[in-house]
């Protein structure tokens, strides 16, 4: 199969005690679960239902403030809105927003469908623990594009995978039915650039930021 993301042509291997195929593609490092793997809708959000985060959960809120003290103080706008793209059961990341003074929509596909971010453009995107459920991540981050204004960012929280195929096969991530799809640094930014999107930082292990670049 071709690469979802560049287009080039993948590599193929077996994952033996997780009993599923995966495609590599030596361009772009993205990793991606063969078509027949990926499982329903339904059991993607039985998946979720499991999920019992929330404000109470001191070290997943310390999670979400690391995560945007990497990148708040990049901010320069004032009266900053903000789309929480794919918040989950319990919109926790929400309202840490919220207590920095943003104005705050929040949109997830199971738990918040309304599509509240119609006709409207952000200054902050995130969208955490959402691009390993991906299919489409090309679509997805164009979709967010489309929202963003100029000189807005995109912070994404995924865990990358190091382009070791022994580290990754015996990698936790990928144990989870709902991860589909993996990313490096590099494959995020090639992908960004397709969307005309350049980073602006990465911590290199699961956090990357993008900014729209102004259209000349």
């Amino acid at each position: 199969m071709k690469c979802k993301i560049c287009d080039n042509a993948t590599t193929g291997f077996s994952h033996p005690s997780l009993k599923k195929e995966y495609a590599l593609c030596s361009h772009c490092e993205l990793i991606s679960v063969e078509q027949s793997f990926i499982v329903s809708s339904e059991s993607e959000k039985a998946q979720y239902d499991n999920h019992h985060n929330s404000l109470e959960n001191l070290g997943y809120v310390q999670m979400f403030e690391n995560f945007l003290d990497f990148f708040w103080g990049e901010l320069t706008c004032k009266d900053i809105s903000c789309l929480d793209f794919g918040s989950g059961p319990t919109p926790v990341l929400g309202e840490l927003l919220q207590r920095r003074g943003a104005k705050v929509d929040c949109y997830d596909k199971f738990y918040q469908s309304e599509e509240i971010f119609k006709g409207k453009r952000y200054d902050v995107i995130t969208s955490t623990e959402v691009f390993e459920h991906l299919e489409n991540p090309l679509q997805t981050l164009n979709f967010l594009t489309s929202h963003l204004k100029e000189n807005g960012i995109i912070a994404i929280m995924t865990l990358f995978h190091h382009n070791n195929q022994e580290l990754f096969l015996n990698w936790w991530y990928p144990r989870d039915p709902t991860h589909i799809t993996f990313y490096t640094p590099k494959t995020l930014e090639i992908l960004g650039k397709k969307c005309g999107l350049r980073v602006m930082k990465t911590d290199n292990t699961r956090v990357l930021i993008f900014k729209k670049v102004a259209v000349i």
